[in-house]
């Protein structure tokens, strides 16, 4: 296969990404992709998209305005509705290549992007195919299970008193992306877990350089108003593959299930990893290989042969 470095504009700030092209002339069928909280482009991803180029597929990997490679100002800024942004106008680059074939594109997301490309599918035709992997449903009802109600409170005070300080100087608050906290009243993080720090750590040090394990709490405001479910039920006509860990206390195995439940489409599955926290996906090589040929399978079967009208009229004459 083929890495190009390639770069588009996303509401006027450049978007950098690495483009997996398989073998031979095309036009390819595609499939874009970007990551969850904080990820940059090197973390994890390339397996999956040399999943997907060993499978015919053109795959896009970016990072999202802000992070990593890419321009744009504030940096470790999490905004969901600029990231699916981000995403649409990646589909709209990958229209525009004479290798890809615009009418076979599909999406890929994990965590937090695991939710992008439910809402994306649900909001843009262009978008044939959607695979959500471990994905953050409910930001709000995440983030109280997680934290629990007494440290919910000062996380809820924090982004409040990060807001007022914002209207008054202009200037962000940080905090670390995940650990595990330090006392009762101090030491908040976003993801109060220690095991996603480390296995970051790892992978800052062994792939992904370009990591930085801190967001703004403005960052965390979006969270709380981020709720992936409503888009869910609006996937009609859209194959969607679900990938879920059985052990998933992160983003919430019963929120992803409950979702997978609502969508209409006739065409969807849920693959539930076995013995696997959300975590594993990252530091198992095994469930990521796994999580990956799902993926891959998925897209061969629902987007490489994807079915026109006209051959959908000839299946019911």
């Amino acid at each position: 296969m083929i890495v190009q470095e390639v770069e588009f504009v996303s509401e006027g700030v450049t978007v950098r990404g690495d483009l997996y092209l398989p073998e031979g002339e095309g036009p390819f069928p595609a499939v874009v992709m970007a990551g969850g909280w904080c990820y940059v482009k090197e973390l994890r991803q390339p397996q999956y998209a040399q999943e997907f180029a060993a499978r015919g597929f053109a795959a896009l990997v970016f990072d999202y305005r802000g992070l990593g490679a890419s321009d744009g100002e504030v940096r470790q800024h999490l905004e969901p509705w600029a990231q699916i942004e981000d995403y649409r106008n990646a589909v709209t680059y990958l229209e525009g290549r004479s290798d890809v074939d615009a009418d076979r594109i599909g999406a890929w997301g994990i965590s937090y992007s695991g939710g992008h490309v439910l809402i994306l599918g649900a909001i843009d035709p262009r978008v044939k195919v959607v695979v959500s992997n471990v994905p953050v449903i409910d930001g709000y009802e995440n983030m109280w299970r997680v934290h629990g109600s007494e440290r919910f409170r000062l996380l809820q005070q924090a982004v409040l008193d990060d807001r007022r300080k914002r209207f008054e100087t202009g200037e962000h608050t940080y905090i670390p992306m995940s650990a595990t906290p330090t006392g009762p009243h101090d030491g908040l993080v976003t993801w109060p877990f220690d095991e996603v720090k480390s296995v970051f750590e790892e992978l800052k040090a062994t792939q992904a350089p370009r990591h930085e394990h801190r967001n703004t709490l403005a960052s965390v405001d979006h969270l709380l108003s981020y709720n992936a479910a409503p888009y869910a039920r609006r996937l009609v006509n859209k194959p969607v593959l679900m990938i879920v860990a059985q052990s998933d206390d992160i983003t919430l195995w019963d929120l992803e299930t409950a979702v997978f439940e609502s969508i209409p489409s006739r065409e969807k599955e849920l693959v539930v990893l076995p013995d696997t926290s959300h975590m594993t996906l990252y530091s198992n090589l095994t469930a990521l290989d796994l999580a990956a040929k799902a993926a891959g399978s998925w897209f061969s079967r629902h987007l490489a042969a994807l079915p026109t009208v006209a051959s959908r009229i000839a299946e019911y004459s």
